[in-house]
C-alpha cells in the first residue's frame, strides 16, 4: 500500500508537469500575473467556508463538547483536516487525530460519536448538493457519454455507501462483526475488550438518532452553506479574470467535487485535480490554461490552510503538555483566561 501511495504521488507530479508543459508556461504565467493580489482574498475566502463546516460539526457533537470556545473546535477540525489532506489515509487519520484533540477536552465515548456522526454528516451533504447541483446545472454541459455514465455509477455507488453507513449507525451495527467474532469464542480477552467499547459507541449512536434526530439535517445545512462559499469563491477567480457568471463557476465546482469525490484515496490528489479543472473549464467553454491557474491557486489555498491546521495541531498538543495557548481550561501560562 506504500508503495501505490508513493507511485500515485509520483505519478501525480508527472501528470502536473506534462499539463503545464502541454498547456504552455507562459501562457500559465500571464494568467496569474492577471490574478495578482486577487491571490491573497482567494485563499483566505476559504477559511469562511471552514467556519461554516465547524458549524456543522459542531451540531454533532455532545453537549459538553458544544460548549468548548468555538476557536478549539475551529482549530480542531482544522487540524484533522490538514492530516487528511497531507496523509494517505483516505480521510480516515485525520478523524483519529479530531477525536484525539477531543478527548483532551471530555475524555469518554462523546468525542469517538461526534467525530463518526460528523463524518457522516459532511459527505452525506456533500454528496446530495453535487448530485441535486448537477441535476439544476450540468445537464446544460455537453459531456461525453462516457463520462455522464461514470458520475451515475459513481454517485450510485457513493450514495449506497453512505445511506449503508447512516444505518450502520442508526441501528448501532458498527460493531456487528466484533461481537459476531467474540460470541464465536474468537480473538480472546482483546477482542472482548474492543467488543465493550464499540458496542457502548453503538449505543451513544443509537441513542444521537433516537433523541436528536433533527441534528443530522441541521448539520448538513451548514455543511452546504459552507461548500456555496466555495462557489462564491470559484465566481469571484472567473470575476478577476473572465466575465464569467454565478451559474458557470457552480458548474465548475460541482463537477470538480465529483472527480475529488471519486479520487479521494489518491494522496493530495496531485495532477488529478489539476487535470479534473482543467476538463470542467473545458465543459464550461473557458481556456485550458485558465482551468490549470484555478487548479494550481486551489492547491495553493489548499496548502495554505492545511499549513495553518497544522500549526494549530502543534500548537494544541503543547498547550495541552504545558497548560499553555490551548489548555483544557483555555488559560495561558501567565494564567489569563481566554474563553
Amino acid at each position: 500500500m506504500k508503495k501505490f501511495h508513493v507511485g500515485s504521488i509520483l505519478l501525480g507530479i508527472v501528470l502536473l508537469i506534462l499539463l503545464i508543459w502541454k498547456i504552455g508556461l507562459d501562457a500559465l504565467w500571464r494568467d496569474f500575473s492577471l490574478l495578482g493580489w486577487g491571490l491573497v482574498p482567494f485563499v483566505l475566502m476559504d477559511g469562511v467556508a471552514g467556519i461554516f463546516y465547524t458549524l456543522g460539526w459542531r451540531v454533532c457533537l455532545s453537549p459538553s463538547h458544544q460548549s468548548l470556545p468555538f476557536f478549539r473546535l475551529w482549530s480542531i477540525n482544522l487540524a484533522g483536516n490538514s492530516i487528511n489532506y497531507f496523509t494517505p489515509t483516505a480521510t480516515l487519520g485525520g478523524e483519529v487525530i479530531k477525536g484525539t484533540l477531543l478527548s483532551l477536552d471530555h475524555r469518554g465515548l462523546e468525542a469517538a460519536t461526534g467525530v463518526i456522526i460528523g463524518k457522516l454528516s459532511y459527505a452525506f451533504a456533500q454528496l446530495l448538493f453535487v448530485v441535486l447541483g448537477s441535476i439544476l446545472i450540468l445537464w446544460k454541459i455537453r459531456l461525453p457519454a462516457v463520462g455522464t455514465i461514470a458520475m451515475l455509477a459513481g454517485s450510485t455507488l457513493l450514495g449506497g455507501g453512505i445511506v449503508g453507513f447512516l444505518m450502520v449507525q442508526k441501528y448501532g451495527k458498527l460493531g456487528a462483526v466484533v461481537r459476531w467474532l467474540v460470541a464465536h469464542k474468537v480473538g480472546g480477552e482483546p477482542l472482548q475488550k474492543a467488543s465493550h467499547q464499540i458496542t457502548q459507541v453503538d449505543e451513544a449512536l443509537k441513542l444521537f438518532y433516537l433523541k436528536r434526530p433533527g441534528d443530522l439535517p441541521r448539520s448538513m445545512l451548514f455543511h452546504t452553506a459552507g461548500m456555496t462559499c466555495s462557489i462564491v469563491n470559484t465566481w469571484y477567480f472567473l470575476l478577476l479574470l473572465t466575465d464569467g457568471s454565478f451559474i458557470a463557476a457552480a458548474g465548475i465546482w460541482f463537477l470538480g467535487t465529483w472527480f475529488d469525490l471519486l479520487a479521494f484515496a489518491i494522496p493530495l490528489g496531485i495532477g488529478v485535480q489539476e487535470g479534473s479543472r482543467i476538463l470542467a473549464f473545458k465543459a464550461l467553454g473557458f481556456s485550458l490554461t485558465l482551468g490549470l491557474a484555478y487548479g494550481i491557486a486551489l492547491r495553493l489555498q489548499q496548502l495554505f490552510w492545511a499549513g495553518v491546521g497544522l500549526f494549530l495541531y502543534a500548537l494544541r498538543l503543547t498547550g495541552k503538555r504545558e497548560g499553555g495557548l490551548f489548555s483544557k481550561k483555555g488559560v495561558t501560562s501567565d494564567g489569563s483566561s481566554l474563553d
